[in-house]
């Protein structure tokens, strides 16, 4: 199993204002798998996402990536780790607003050893054209397809996407969605998406339901439904 996620536990606060936000979740995902964690506010999906992508740490249990128990590196061999084998796709872009979209993508590559290649990443992520303005003279769309080519320019084996279209409208959304279903086709990145958005799971392998810090469901699909089609 690629990516096992074993009994994590996790709570913020102290004494009578402890809150756990995560009870205990046991998940498996397949190298190469589409998986989208869904649940409402406050259903602790985006702190998993940060637990797995080692940004925070869980309080038990353990995260296993290809083998390895990330709980067990010390910071700089995480850091390492982290720089290495997973890319991260948040709803806000975090571009460098004094570079260029190229650059700001390159910055990206800078950090592996194995990058895939920028021009057929640029051309993939439809910004070719892009490639010399900054961020302010691009839309949003175009920013968040840029923040897309910075994760995955150096070709990592997770990538872990954060509510990538919540600040996007419908048709720039699912662009978006086509986009990240085009590069696990084509790179064969693992994904994990959290999102809102109930549409998202017919384009997914796995799904999960998150409420109240457990797993209430969890299933893979077996009629996925490509990003092109999905309605909202």
């Amino acid at each position: 199993m690629f990516l096992e996620i074993n009994n994590i536990k996790k709570s913020f606060g102290e004494a009578e204002n402890r809150i756990e936000v995560l009870k205990g979740i046991d998940l498996s995902i397949d190298k190469g798998e589409f998986c989208v964690l869904l649940g409402p506010s406050g259903s602790g999906k985006s702190t998993l996402l940060n637990i797995i992508g080692g940004i925070d740490s869980s309080d038990e249990g353990y995260i296993s990536i290809d083998g390895e128990k990330t709980g067990e590196m010390k910071e700089k061999k995480l850091t390492l780790y982290r720089r290495k084998h997973l890319g991260y796709i948040f709803q806000m872009y975090n571009l460098i607003p004094n570079l260029t979209i190229r650059e700001n993508i390159e910055v990206g590559a800078y950090l592996s050893d194995k990058p895939l290649d920028i021009d057929d990443m640029l051309q993939t992520l439809g910004i070719y054209e892009h490639q010399h303005k900054l961020p302010n003279q691009l839309s949003g769309g175009q920013q968040q397809r840029t923040a897309i080519g910075r994760a995955l320019i150096k070709n990592p084996d997770i990538l872990l996407c954060d509510e990538p279209t919540g600040a996007l409208d419908y048709n720039t959304s699912k662009g978006i969605l086509k986009l990240i279903e085009t590069v696990n086709q084509k790179y064969g990145n693992t994904v994990v998406m959290v999102t809102h958005n109930d549409a998202i799971k017919y384009m997914a392998d796995q799904v999960v339901h998150l409420k109240d810090g457990t797993i209430r469901k969890s299933y893979h699909n077996e009629n996925k439904i490509p990003a092109e089609e999905l309605d909202w």
